[in-house]
Order: C-alpha cells, then structure tokens, then sequence
C-alpha cells in the first residue's frame, strides 16, 4: 500500500504541482481514508520526499535505458529531451518550480541529489560525443558539464510553465550543442532539431 500511495501522490504532484495536491486529494483518488495515508506518512512533507525520490529514479532509470541504445552523442541528447517532454506534459505548472517556491528545504535535497547524477549522464555524453567526432577535442568537460547543469537548472528552478520550460530547455540544449560541435556535429543537430519538430 505504501508504494501504491507513493505512486499515486507522485502523479497528482507531478500533474497538478506539490502545493495544490492535498492529502484528501491523494486519499480521494485512491478511495481510501486519509487515516491510511497518515498510517505511512506523518505528514505531506515525507510524501514529497518520497515520491521525488521515485520519480528521480524513473527518470534515471528511463536515461539508462536511452543510454544503452547506443545512439550517436547528439542522437541520445534529443532523446533524452523527449522523454522529459512526455513525462511531463500532462502538468501546465514546472513541479520543479514548485517545489523550489514551495518546499525549499526538499528542493536542495532533489537538487544535491541531481546534481551527481546528471553530472555523470553529461560528462559520459560529452566524452562520446568527442569519441565521435562529433564534439570538439579540446573541449574542458568538466566546465561545460557545469555550464549545461548550471542552464538547465536554472530554467526548471526560475520558469513557473512547464510548456515554457521545455521551450527553453530545448534552446538550452541546442546552445550547448552548437558550443560543442565539430562541422560534422552540426550537421547531426540539425538533423535532431528538424526531426524533433516533425
């Protein structure tokens, strides 16, 4: 039961922002008492913590299995792109926003979490990408991992429309892409740019 709550709360956070879903919304959709849920959660708090951690390891997991594939550096970037677009299209308010306005002390406990996980997926997509051909060879990794975190971040902490972030977090990823690429590189983002809005 404690999984299927977390689970459930994660969707209506995610869908509908961490502010506005209360416990009796969460007991409602479940139909059953808010008793049960107080039962495995002392308060919304511990239900956020939790259900951020499932969805971070959604995500990682869904980036894993992206990884995997073998796509070209650029290729695997778009990909990922998409699959954040789907998995949150169904909210119109950016749940990462909320959080940081809302549930600040939660928010720095995502984000120190993210922090070391995107940090790997970024630096193991530039070192391939330069592998490639498709990147620069002399690019400083580390310092272009931290500038493409430091983009993204910023955006999702700062844009209250999850429409208009995934907007931004595109021209983010295109930005960084462009600063990184080889004429070849260029040739393979314009093709992921054009097939992206087909």
């Amino acid at each position: 039961m404690k999984e299927k709550i977390i689970a459930k709360a994660a969707d209506l956070f995610m869908k509908l922002g961490f502010k506005s879903v209360t416990m009796d919304d969460i007991a409602g959709e479940m139909c059953i008492s808010k008793k049960t849920i107080y039962k495995y959660f002392c308060n919304k708090e511990i239900l956020i913590e939790e259900s951020t951690a499932m969805v971070h390891k959604a995500i990682h997991q869904s980036i894993d299995t992206i990884v995997d594939k073998n796509y070209n550096a650029i290729e695997e970037n778009f990909e990922i792109r998409k699959m954040f677009k789907e998995m949150f299209k169904s909210g119109d308010h950016s749940p990462v926003y909320q959080l940081k306005k809302h549930y600040p002390e939660i928010y720095d406990l995502v984000m120190s979490r993210e922090i070391t996980e995107c940090n790997f997926v970024f630096k193991q997509n530039i070192e391939k990408g330069i592998q490639q051909g498709l990147y620069r060879k002399d690019i400083v990794v580390n310092t272009y991992v931290e500038f493409y975190y430091t983009l993204i971040f910023s955006i999702n902490g700062n844009v209250s429309s999850e429409k208009e972030a995934s907007v931004l977090e595109l021209q983010a990823l295109e930005y960084h892409t462009r600063a990184m690429a080889t004429a070849e590189g260029i040739i393979e983002l314009e093709k992921q740019l054009h097939n992206y809005h087909q």
